[in-house]
């Protein structure tokens, strides 16, 4: 890859972006990329080795590597300002081995993460009411009576 020249999807909403609040683009969707990375391990018959546990591991690997990217750095802000467009490209490609993993997972899980991610957002909101937890960061066994 010619390291002067990064994918402009890489770098929006980066220090020079515009001001507009932050949007994933409406495709693919979550299912195009789970029949994308169905068929790229089918044309290389890893399936034998895309099972629940490996694909899982492989996910923690991932969530490793994606943390290296902030380690010993210190905090930034939203839109990371003062990260250069290979760091911010190296960030993209390390979020997407996580989404492809855990996409991959939850297919062999028979897990529908649309659905079921709403739904986790819900059980959330029961758990964190706004007008309770507002502000705060404990855990939601310290708010229960």
């Amino acid at each position: 890859m010619n390291e002067g020249k990064v994918d402009e999807a890489v770098v929006t909403n980066g220090p020079s972006a515009s001001q507009a609040p932050f949007q994933f683009s409406a495709n693919p969707t979550l299912e195009d990329i789970r029949s994308l990375q169905s068929a790229f391990a089918a044309e290389r018959d890893w399936g034998k080795y895309h099972q629940p546990r490996n694909l899982l591991l492989a996910l923690v690997g991932e969530v490793g590597e994606l943390a290296e990217l902030f380690q010993w750095r210190e905090e930034a802000p939203e839109g990371l300002p003062g990260w250069s467009p290979l760091e911010r490209e190296a960030l993209a490609d390390e979020l997407s081995d996580v989404l492809i993993y855990l996409v991959a997972l939850a297919n062999k899980c028979h897990v529908d993460l649309p659905t079921t991610a709403l739904r986790k957002i819900e059980k959330n909101r029961l758990k964190y009411p706004a007008k309770r937890v507002y502000g705060s960061s404990k855990k939601y066994t310290e708010y229960q009576e």
